[in-house]
């Protein structure tokens, strides 16, 4: 009897079974049709190695006792019976206790052959619906799906606390030659922590939290969590409405930078986060006062090393628990947008970390990384580099790029470390470097990688925007791909910022020396869509806050910053702040400590944020400042060359407003100061940064300037200006 109900069965599959390295369990477990002594049926089967008894329990309510076929294996003929068939498997063990569940093996794969194709070919965008852990009801039948690409594995069982996490309980199938494991675990739901078992071909036994988990763990536990793509009630509708038609060229974009954990904590209770809630109304109200309409977030992406900031990314579909569920981070988004907001997401598909529980040679091979240490790590942070000359490794970054888009709404992907990624000799020493096919430096899988996902991203979200942190002169990064460009969106431009940012670490004496760090940046403004950045990157590690960067005392720092920020908000090309500097916090920043809030309301600080606040809504209310920032004609110099005084003056033009814009990079009063006007008239001084409201010196022209006769600079007519120290001045012609 007992083989007989192994008939029809491949005796190898019963081997792996009992050996710990089958690849298709539900080809041997259970029901399958079956004919016993010429009567038809089903054959049902049940596995569990410490059973010592398993009845099959119909829906009926009768039991039917199985034969033990195997070490841990039982089987039962059921004559007459047909598909469906609904029915329960209730183990005894030898210490008396008794577990009822339903059979995983009696429900067909919920990956079909096209999510197959598709995934094999690198072109599934969505195939984090697919992949991952689902909640699911098959045939009516509540569980969680879990699928799994561990092409190289001799066995992958899922494990979890809905199994006491033993791997000999669940293992998958494998399906066909796509390297994907699946399996249906009824039962289990939302909130179920989990992780794969997988077997390498060495036989050696891997811990694996799931690429795709939707949820993990707080920190330093590192299970994933069965969370579903709920159907949230999103109240953005007229934003994602209004985006669809948005040209960003030619519109205001003042972004704040922000770390969530540690932009504001409650001391008052432990030093603790801000969950994504309790943060949305009060970054929000920040933000719109301070007249920025978007708000760059760090990577929110699930990690579990702090000091990285977010960008060793262990759970590239998780939003971090440190602040609150999926569905949370939901609500700050949605909450964003019906404020005018706009949220663009730190994304890091350059590198990733070589914690073991994570994507480090998933299956005991180098699946999402190179075998080849050339190629396939970055020293200097530790990390270790995608793959992107494989298909399923390309089409796992380009589904997690579609998924923040789609199911958080996210506005921007600002893409991390582009040049590490396109040059294969970054950071590296002749011997450590293999050359291209073509005998040169650039990573071409790489290069072709973000050609891929910003066509993808252009073609399927309209009004979503992508952004490149590349520091060096690669040529059109955001040039469109037809044209032979990356097809970025906008490029920070980390020259502006380094010219920018050692220009005004300079004594004010010494400056003049130094003029052409300043004006140098319009000589290739236009080259690229770019973002002018002080990010975090310039206020950590050992380099000091914007604050402690300026010279002089502590009068002449603020001043010093009111005219950053003045030629930051006037120079082409969209804008970037990190957060504290609004108010010119002291002490550089700390991933680990709330910024310095109680700073903010010092009396000269409170001046610094007042003038941010007034230059952050002129900058949004004068479209001379952005609606042709990214054209050659927005801007023109009136005199760059006035090293000896310290003083450069420019015009910015947009849809026939014009602005004039003179800053005084000393400390020295200059009277009687004459700079070239475009038009006669007369011009309304609409900012002074020295005026007293902002804890300046109060020196300034009375509100406005009629421009006199005179030819200068080139034009016809000329303004004679008192220049505050420190300082920078916007005139608005009437």
């Amino acid at each position: 009897m007992s083989n007989a109900l192994l008939t029809g069965v491949d005796p190898g599959v019963v081997r792996d079974l009992h050996n710990d390295c089958c690849r298709d369990p539900h080809a041997i477990l259970g029901a399958h049709e079956g004919t016993m002594q010429g009567t038809p049926g089903l054959v049902v089967r049940a596995y569990h190695p410490d059973a010592v008894s398993i009845e099959l329990q119909l829906h009926s309510g009768e039991l039917i006792p199985m034969q033990q076929v195997g070490d841990g294996l039982f089987a039962c003929f059921l004559p007459g019976r047909s598909f469906p068939i609904d029915y329960q498997v209730a183990m005894s063990f030898e210490d008396g206790a008794r577990f009822v569940r339903r059979d995983p093996y009696c429900f067909l794969p919920t990956l079909g052959d096209l999510d197959l194709h598709l995934a094999g070919e690198g072109r599934h965008l969505k195939l984090y619906e697919k992949m991952g852990a689902h909640l699911r009801e098959i045939n009516g039948v509540a569980g969680v799906s879990f699928s799994v690409w561990a092409p190289n594995a001799k066995r992958v069982s899922v494990v979890g606390d809905f199994n006491n996490w033993d791997g000999r309980l669940f293992p998958m199938r494998q399906i066909g030659s796509s390297g994907i494991w699946e399996i249906f675990v009824p039962g289990i739901g939302q909130g179920s922590l989990y992780k794969y078992e997988i077997k390498t071909s060495a036989g050696q036994l891997r811990l694996k939290s799931d690429p795709f988990a939707f949820a993990m763990e707080l920190r330093p536990q590192t299970a994933s969590a069965v969370y579903g793509l709920t159907d949230f009630a999103w109240a953005d509708r007229a934003w994602m409405k209004l985006r669809r038609h948005r040209d960003l060229r030619r519109s205001p974009m003042a972004i704040y930078e922000v770390h969530l954990g540690s932009w504001m904590r409650l001391p008052q209770e432990d030093n603790r986060w801000l969950s994504y809630r309790e943060m949305a109304e009060r970054l929000v109200g920040h933000v719109k006062d301070h007249g920025f309409n978007f708000i760059e977030l760090m990577p929110i992406s699930e990690y579990v090393y702090d000091p990285s900031w977010g960008y060793q990314v262990t759970g590239y579909f998780a939003p971090t628990c440190r602040f609150g569920s999926p569905d949370d981070f939901r609500y700050l988004v949605d909450y964003c947008h019906q404020n005018g907001i706009g949220v663009i997401l730190d994304w890091v598909p350059a590198h990733f970390p070589k914690d073991d529980f994570s994507l480090r040679q998933f299956d005991g091979t180098a699946l999402y990384e190179h075998e080849d240490p050339r190629k396939g790590e970055h020293k200097d942070w530790g990390t270790l580099i995608f793959n992107y000359g494989r298909h399923e490794v390309r089409n796992f970054l380009l589904s997690n790029a579609c998924y923040w888009l789609d199911q958080f709404h996210i506005d921007g992907l600002r893409v991390d470390a582009v040049a590490s990624m396109i040059y294969l000799d970054y950071s590296r020493k002749a011997h450590e470097w293999e050359p291209n096919k073509y005998g040169g430096n650039e990573n071409l899988e790489a290069i072709e990688f973000l050609r891929e996902f910003n066509k993808e991203v252009y073609a399927n979200f309209p009004g979503v925007f992508t952004l490149a942190e590349e520091s060096t002169s690669f040529a059109g990064v955001t040039s469109p791909t037809h044209l032979g460009g990356l097809g970025f969106g906008f490029k920070w431009d980390m020259g502006w910022m380094n010219d920018t940012l050692s220009f005004f670490r300079k004594d004010p004496i010494h400056r003049k020396y130094h003029h052409n760090d300043l004006t140098f940046s319009m000589m290739y403004a236009y080259s690229e869509n770019f973002v002018m950045p002080l990010s975090h990157d310039e206020v950590a590690q050992g380099k000091g806050s914007l604050y402690d960067k300026m010279p002089g005392d502590h009068w002449q720092k603020l001043a010093n910053l009111r005219l950053l920020f003045t030629y930051l908000f006037t120079h082409p090309g969209k804008k970037l702040l990190f957060m504290g500097a609004e108010f010119g916090q002291g002490r550089e920043w700390s991933f680990d400590k709330s910024l310095d809030w109680h700073e903010a309301s010092e009396l000269e600080r409170a001046g610094l944020q007042q003038f941010f606040k007034e230059l952050g809504r002129l900058y949004q209310r004068e479209r001379a400042l952005w609606a042709r920032e990214l054209e050659p004609e927005g801007f023109f110099w009136i005199d760059c060359s006035d090293s000896d005084s310290g003083c450069i003056s420019y015009v910015r033009w947009g849809d026939g407003e014009e602005l004039i814009v003179v800053l005084n990079l000393t400390p020295t009063i200059r009277h009687n100061y004459r700079i070239g006007a475009p038009r006669p008239g007369r011009y309304r001084e609409i900012l002074n940064s020295d005026a007293g409201l902002f804890g300046g010196s109060n020196v300034g022209n009375g509100g406005w300037v009629d421009s006199l006769p005179e030819a200068m600079h080139g034009h016809s007519q000329c303004l004679e200006l008192t220049l505050p120290p420190l300082a920078g001045l916007i005139f608005k012609r009437e």
